[in-house]
C-alpha cells in the first residue's frame, strides 16, 4: 500500500471527525455561547451547505492547479477552520470557523480520490479510493464518541485543538508523501473550467450521480430517524444508541473495504447488488425492526450494503467524465443532496403517521430507484457509443 495513501486516509479521518464530533459536543456549544440549541443546530446544517457549495467551487477555482499542492492547501484550510472554531470567542466565529472548515471537505474527497487512483495500478483504483475513505467511515465510528468523551473530560474545545492537530499531520503527510505529480498520470485529464463543464454533457455522468444520489438518500431516508426506530420499536433503551450506532459505523468501514475491492472486479454489477443489497435490507429492517436482535444484524448490513457503492460510484463518474475532478466533487454533492432528501421523506413519513419504521420502508423505496438508475447506466453503457468511454473496471 502506497504511503501517500496513508496519508490521504488521514485527512479523510480529520475532515470526517470534525463533521461528527459536533453532534456530542452541541449541549456543551450551546451553553458556552448562551444560544438556544436551534441555533447551535446551524454548526450542523451550516457545515453540510458549506460542504456541497465548497465542492464545487474550489474545485473548479483550482482546476488548473497540480493536485498535491491543492490538497495541501485544502488541508490548510480545514486547519484554518478548526483553529477558528477551538478559540472561537462567540458564536459567530465558532459558526465561521465550521463553514471555513466545510469547505475544503467535498474537494479534498473528490480530488484525493483522483489522487488516490493515480498511486495504484489501474485495476487496484477503487480499491485505493476505498482506503483513502475508511479514514472518513472510522471517523463515522468514533466522531460522536470521541467529542463527547473529550468534552466531558476537557472541554468542548479540546476536541477541536485534537482535530486541528490531526489536520497538521495530514497537512505533512500529505506533503512529504504523495508524490508530487500524483493525480496526473496517463492522458491529461480536462483542466480549464470550460473544459470540465464540458464532461457534464455525458448522460453517464448524471445517470452516475443520481444513483449516488438515491442510494445516498436512501440509507440516511433510515438512518436519520434510527435512533427513534431502536428506542420506540425495537425496544432499546436511550443509552443503548450509542453502541448500536458503532455497529452501523462498523458495517460503514467493512462495506467501504468490500465494496472497493468488488468494484474493481466488475464495477457495474458491484454497484447494481450493493444498491440492491441495501434496498432489500431496509425492507427487511422495517419487517423485523420489532426484534432487537434482528435489529443489530440488519443495521450492521445497512451500513455494509449503504457504503459498500462508494468507492465504485466516485471511480466511475470520474471515468464516464474523462478524469474531470469536478465531477469527482460533484458527486460528494449530489451525496450531500441525497441525504437530505431522504432525511426530507423520512420525517415526512413519520409526519403521517406511519410510524417509526416508516423511514426504513421510505429509504427502501429511494434505494430501489437507484437500482433501477444504475441499471440503466450500466445498459447504455454497454452500447457501442458508451463502450469506449466508460471503462469496465
Amino acid at each position: 500500500m502506497p504511503s501517500g495513501l496513508i496519508a490521504l486516509a488521514l485527512g479523510g479521518f480529520g475532515i470526517g471527525l470534525t463533521e461528527f464530533l459536533i453532534a456530542g459536543l452541541l449541549p456543551q456549544v450551546s451553553s458556552s455561547f448562551e444560544v438556544s440549541e436551534a441555533a447551535a443546530g446551524w454548526l450542523i446544517s451550516g457545515y453540510a451547505l458549506s460542504v456541497a457549495v465548497g465542492a464545487i467551487a474550489l474545485t473548479a477555482a483550482t482546476a488548473r492547479l497540480p493536485r498535491k499542492p491543492v490538497l495541501v492547501g485544502l488541508v490548510a484550510l480545514f486547519v484554518i477552520g478548526n483553529l477558528l472554531s477551538a478559540a472561537a470567542p462567540n458564536y459567530p466565529v465558532m459558526l465561521l470557523g465550521r463553514i471555513v472548515a466545510a469547505l475544503c471537505h467535498g474537494s479534498f474527497f473528490g480530488i484525493g480520490s483522483l489522487v488516490a487512483r493515480s498511486l495504484v495500478a489501474p485495476e487496484r483504483k477503487s480499491r485505493a479510493v476505498a482506503v483513502m475513505f475508511a479514514g472518513l467511515t472510522v471517523a463515522n465510528v468514533l466522531g460522536v464518541p470521541f467529542g463527547a468523551l473529550v468534552g466531558e473530560r476537557w472541554g468542548w474545545r479540546a476536541a477541536f485543538w485534537a482535530v486541528t492537530a490531526i489536520g497538521v499531520l495530514a497537512m505533512a503527510g500529505i506533503a512529504a508523501l504523495v508524490p508530487g505529480r500524483a493525480g496526473e498520470r496517463g492522458p491529461a485529464p480536462p483542466s480549464g473550467l470550460r473544459d470540465q463543464l464540458r464532461a457534464f454533457r455525458s448522460a453517464q455522468v448524471w445517470l452516475t450521480l443520481t444513483a449516488t444520489a438515491l442510494g445516498y438518500g436512501g440509507m440516511f431516508g433510515a438512518f436519520s430517524y434510527i435512533a427513534y426506530t431502536f428506542t420506540e420499536v425495537s425496544g432499546f433503551a436511550p443509552a443503548d444508541v450509542a453502541w448500536l450506532l458503532m455497529v452501523y459505523g462498523v458495517g460503514l468501514v467493512v462495506g467501504n473495504l468490500v465494496g472497493g475491492r468488488a468494484a474493481d472486479r466488475d464495477r457495474d454489477r458491484a454497484l447494481i447488488l450493493a444498491l440492491l443489497g441495501l434496498t432489500l435490507t431496509l425492507a427487511l429492517f422495517g419487517l423485523l425492526a420489532h426484534s432487537a436482535t434482528a435489529s443489530v444484524v440488519l443495521v450492521f448490513l445497512m451500513g455494509v450494503t449503504g457504503f459498500a457503492s462508494v468507492p465504485g460510484m466516485i471511480t466511475r463518474v470520474t471515468d464516464v467524465a474523462g478524469g474531470a475532478a469536478l465531477a469527482a466533487s460533484a458527486n460528494v454533492s449530489a451525496s450531500n443532496i441525497g441525504n437530505a432528501l431522504g432525511a426530507w421523506l423520512g420525517g415526512l413519513a413519520i409526519s403521517a403517521g406511519l410510524g417509526y419504521t416508516a423511514p426504513l420502508y421510505a429509504g427502501a423505496g429511494i434505494a430501489l430507484t437507484s437500482v433501477v438508475v444504475m441499471a440503466v447506466a450500466a445498459r447504455q453503457a454497454k452500447s457501442p457509443q458508451a463502450a469506449d468511454r466508460v471503462p469496465a473496471g
